[in-house]
């Protein structure tokens, strides 16, 4: 377990959030990788879009694997303007997270999960590395990071 998965598995037991905590050999950095890594549905994944509004605030849109975020919609559930998607260096920097293992959940950002992903009885998200996952209940993920449930999918 490297450093940034072994900081997101001492989070979840600090804060007792229930999902299983997974490393593999294989990249996770995409969801068709995930997918494979995990042996589990590509309609099983959430994406943790990182976004900046104009003050340099982190959001995080998650929307299922298949869906694409909205700029549009989240500047509108925001009531700010449409939000620029973070670079590598931003994500890096604002959730302690490398790009391709960002969790949905341990770092300070308003977090946005699409109502969608809400209908699922398991999802996974980054574990923390390109080469780990967390799998989790949406409603527990919702816990963790206290979202707003709304419509933010193209």
């Amino acid at each position: 377990m490297n450093n940034y998965e072994q900081k997101l598995s001492i989070f979840m037991t600090q804060h007792n959030i229930k999902g299983e905590h997974m490393t593999f050999e294989k990249s996770c950095h995409s969801v068709q990788e995930a997918s494979e890594a995990a042996n589990a549905s590509p309609k099983d994944f959430v994406k943790n879009i990182c976004m900046l509004d104009d003050d340099g605030n982190l959001i995080v849109a998650i929307v299922k694997g298949e869906d694409r975020v909205s700029s549009s919609k989240v500047a509108k559930t925001l009531n700010i303007s449409p939000p620029r998607t973070a670079t590598v260096d931003e994500i890096l920097q604002k959730t302690g997270f490398p790009c391709g293992g960002v969790p949905s959940f341990g770092y300070k950002a308003t977090f946005l999960i699409d109502l969608k992903v809400m209908d699922k009885n398991l999802v996974y998200t980054g574990g923390g590395s390109e080469f780990s996952l967390v799998k989790i209940d949406p409603i527990e993920l919702h816990k963790a990071n206290s979202a707003h449930i709304v419509k933010i999918r193209k």
